[in-house]
């Protein structure tokens, strides 16, 4: 335990808002001096769980709200550790469900973050509010047109969707697909930022290749994207069960595809999908596909290639169908989708995902020692200059497009 005058001792787990820990930062208003050690003995006990020493504490005339230096309350403390019987405890005996600590991190905002459930159900079931959105805005006016109220989303019979974060929901009679950021998204900065980007190019996106955008909910937490439902699934699951396409399925698949991405790709700003393989590309009622999940795609604002921040992880994107300038973490424009659109024709045709004996990252690195997946398929099959287009370049849309 630290020294009294500095009013805390360190937790097992800290603030889910603090910025590496500061301690120079003034005493909060609230803090009393005079009550120390018997504070910093309750946030002890709340942090080791000893129900027995909190009540008896308690019962001592000890403030179940005492603060430390940084506003911490013993529910802040126990919330953090994921203390169920603690939290219920300190309710019974009067705690604030929602104080904020000196960063504005609320009990429940901590239980969030460390992904404590039970704590979670719990706080909420006593009247705890949900974090603030990080887009949230104070007038009216400025609500966003796109804005769905979340009440208006109904989740009783949801199901998850083959990709992840994308369940199925009910919104004014029809089922749509909702994208939902993970509930500690308020705390990560680079998450945020590829939510609102993601919305900034789905507001604009408006042809019958790409999957629709219907809304978004940014007023309160957690944030949500609201896009058309397509209960074919996605062209990886159809090449699962079907394998080796017939040659004009194929023609057809690729005329959806090059069509949606000769739309992104004319768009100005061009907008460069990045993660252009079979599961984000889905399949409508009349078979034909829309390219979805735009969430790493780019913008060619100001120059003519972009790159990323970082290197690419297998988390973020399939190395399978990754072209090499992503791979090796390189300047990149529009032709990295052409390559991984033609790893797509070639696995329509194959019946097989490109390399398929190798792990992705043994693929991606095939790549980039210029090695391409061999062709086995009949000559027949590759007709209409297929095996031939990738030369095209940033065209090849275009000549996909106008040729077949």
């Amino acid at each position: 335990m630290e020294s009294k005058s500095q009013g805390k001792f360190t937790y097992g787990r800290q603030s889910s808002m603090a910025p590496e820990r500061d301690t120079t930062t003034p005493l909060s208003p609230e803090f009393d001096p005079s009550k120390i050690e018997e504070g910093v003995r309750l946030m002890f006990l709340a942090n080791e769980g000893d129900l027995d020493g909190i009540n008896e504490l308690l019962d001592s005339g000890i403030d179940v709200n005492f603060k430390d230096i940084d506003s911490r309350t013993p529910l802040h403390i126990a919330a953090c550790q994921g203390l169920t019987e603690v939290v219920e405890l300190l309710l019974k005996r009067g705690a604030e469900v929602d104080p904020k600590d000196r960063w504005g991190s609320t009990p429940l905002a901590d239980a969030i973050y460390y992904k404590n459930q039970d704590v979670i159900q719990l706080l909420e079931k006593h009247g705890a509010k949900p974090p603030i959105a990080p887009m949230h805005v104070q007038n009216t006016r400025e609500i966003p047109e796109y804005e769905i109220d979340q009440s208006e989303l109904d989740f009783s019979h949801s199901t998850d969707i083959t990709k992840g974060t994308y369940r199925i929901a009910i919104w004014r009679g029809i089922e749509v697909a909702v994208k939902t950021l993970g509930d500690d998204v308020a705390m990560d900065e680079e998450k945020v930022k590829a939510f609102t980007d993601e919305l900034a190019l789905l507001q604009k996106i408006r042809h019958p290749n790409v999957v629709q955008f219907l809304g978004a909910v940014t007023q309160s937490s957690p944030m949500m994207i609201i896009t058309e439902y397509l209960p074919k699934g996605d062209l990886r699951a159809f090449l699962a069960r079907k394998h080796a396409l017939k040659p004009l399925t194929t023609v057809k698949f690729a005329l959806d595809i090059a069509r949606g991405m000769n739309y992104l790709h004319e768009n100005r700003p061009a907008i460069i999908h990045r993660d252009l393989e079979p599961s984000n590309i889905l399949r409508d009622d009349s078979g034909h596909l829309k390219v979805a999940d735009l969430g790493l795609s780019k913008l060619l604002k100001v120059s003519k290639t972009v790159r990323e921040h970082g290197p690419v992880s297998c988390q973020e994107t399939s190395w399978r169908y990754v072209a090499p300038e992503i791979f090796k973490n390189e300047e990149y424009d529009t032709k990295v989708d052409v390559f991984s659109f033609a790893l797509i024709i070639q696995e329509m045709i194959e019946g097989c995902p490109p390399f398929e004996s190798k792990g992705e990252e043994e693929a991606a690195k095939a790549y980039c020692s210029n090695e391409r997946p061999p062709f086995t398929a009949p000559a027949k099959y590759y007709g209409l200059g297929l095996k031939d287009f990738k030369a095209h370049g940033g065209r090849a849309w275009m000549i996909i497009c106008e040729g077949l």
